[in-house]
């Protein structure tokens, strides 16, 4: 049979769907496995060789190697990893190879997970994968070890309706996607390449049509360490910190207020966002402060570079450090900690889209809609770095990053359904 007859017909789509129903609870039983893992940063490698397992018995060829072993920190556009060592941060890439005429494709997607916070404040433990009222509840659930199952059993359906793609599909599990992006540019520098890039975010069925980009800084403040008593005659690092706050606040909104003239991001209230994630100060109560540690992060938008926001920053800490009289004397040292990601734009009209767009219906029955992120995701590398149309598309779910993340288990049957019938039109399907 001839591609196009498989995949637009209504018996393929059937089948799909019924192999998707079939596994489901397979599927929702990998999934809890995934959520159990706590492959937050620096820990992933156990969960990495789970999936590396997995890939194999279900017969794929798999590379599993660390980002040293791709020299990542040679690359223009690998970000800083000052706390990480790149041996110990694994990659698995599983490849079902054919020799068919089809549009090759990766799936890829990331396993590592942001901390937990105090597990007392969360309605179920974090990594227990509670199943209730049709959500799955834990870190990791929404964002995005559910997408990964998606990719994995789409094309477990595909195999179980009796069929396989016509082309190389790479299925890929990375990390460092939550800090600096280096995973999903190692398999790139390791080689992978093809036609198209899915990669199922938990972005609620719709489409990423554009994404911010994002800068992360560290600053280093001193103090001069008295006792409270004479508190006047020395310096707090954390008031000094504080102060550096309040100027990066206040450069925020001068960028939002520019921001009127993003295409993409023009309409979207304060699309730039400035956070401070982690604050670390002090010795002692009864002490001025010596130091202050203050991890931050600050969004930028289509059309700047990275390194157009980094020289901001400085400019920013500069001109606030000038106006105090400690810290002009004695500034803080400012340090790059991690992403230095490029915003990326899903350019309408592309074939993959239009491909995502008819299995999304197909699967939903409702149309494809498109979504602004202020927030980033791997498929940059691929669409900006190395040419590859790149589409950010997953399920539904709830509180990424917050306590009680979790996912809509119905929507992960759809958007597995969605992705199968979006491998089976772009890579073609040949029997089994």
């Amino acid at each position: 049979m001839a591609t196009e007859t498989l995949t637009k017909s209504d018996a393929i789509t059937q089948s799909l769907r019924a192999a998707v129903d079939r596994n489901f609870n397979d599927q929702v039983a990998f999934l809890q496995r995934m959520v159990q893992f706590r492959s937050v940063r620096g820990e992933e490698a156990p969960q990495q060789e789970w999936l590396a397992q997995q890939f194999a018995d279900r017969g794929y060829k798999v590379d599993t190697f660390s980002l040293a072993d791709v020299d990542i920190a040679s690359h223009p556009k690998a970000a800083p990893m000052d706390t990480i060592d790149p041996a110990g941060s694994m990659q698995v890439v599983a490849t079902a190879d054919s020799d068919g005429k089809g549009r090759s494709l990766i799936l890829q997607g990331h396993i590592d997970v942001v901390p937990e916070g105090p597990v007392d404040l969360w309605g179920d433990p974090p990594y227990e994968a509670k199943v209730r009222d049709g959500w799955m509840i834990g870190r990791g659930a929404q964002d995005m070890k559910g997408g990964v199952s998606a990719m994995i059993f789409a094309l477990d359906a595909i195999r179980t309706a009796g069929y396989a793609p016509d082309a190389r599909v790479h299925v890929q599990t990375v990390t460092e996607e939550e800090s600096t992006g280096n995973g999903a540019l190692s398999t790139l520098m390791r080689g992978y390449r093809a036609d198209a890039c899915l990669i199922p975010e938990p972005t609620g069925h719709t489409l990423t049509r554009a994404q911010v980009g994002a800068v992360w800084f560290r600053l280093r403040v001193r103090g001069t360490p008295v006792h409270v008593a004479y508190s006047e005659t020395g310096t707090s690092a954390i008031l000094s910190a504080m102060h550096l706050i309040r100027a990066f606040e206040e450069y925020t909104k001068e960028l939002n207020a520019q921001a009127v003239r993003d295409p993409w991001f023009g309409q979207v209230k304060n699309p730039i966002k400035f956070n401070v994630g982690i604050i670390k100060g002090g010795d002692w109560a009864s002490s001025t402060a010596a130091w202050c540690e203050l991890d931050c992060r600050l969004g930028l938008l289509t059309g700047d570079t990275p390194q157009e926001a980094m020289r901001g920053i400085e400019k920013c800490l500069a001109d606030a450090q000038a106006t105090d009289s400690f810290l002009s004397e004695n500034p803080a040292e400012l340090v790059w900690s991690g992403f230095q990601a490029d915003p990326a734009v899903c350019e309408p009209g592309g074939v993959a889209e239009d491909v995502l767009t008819a299995a999304h219906k197909a699967a939903f029955n409702a149309p494809l809609d498109a979504r602004l992120s202020t927030a980033v995701n791997d498929t940059r590398y691929y669409s900006v770095d190395y040419g590859i149309p790149a589409l950010c598309y997953g399920p539904y779910g709830q509180g990424p990053h917050a306590f009680d993340e979790r996912i809509d288990l119905e929507s992960l049957r759809k958007t597995t359904l969605s992705i199968a019938l979006f491998v089976a039109e772009w890579c073609g399907l040949r029997k089994l």
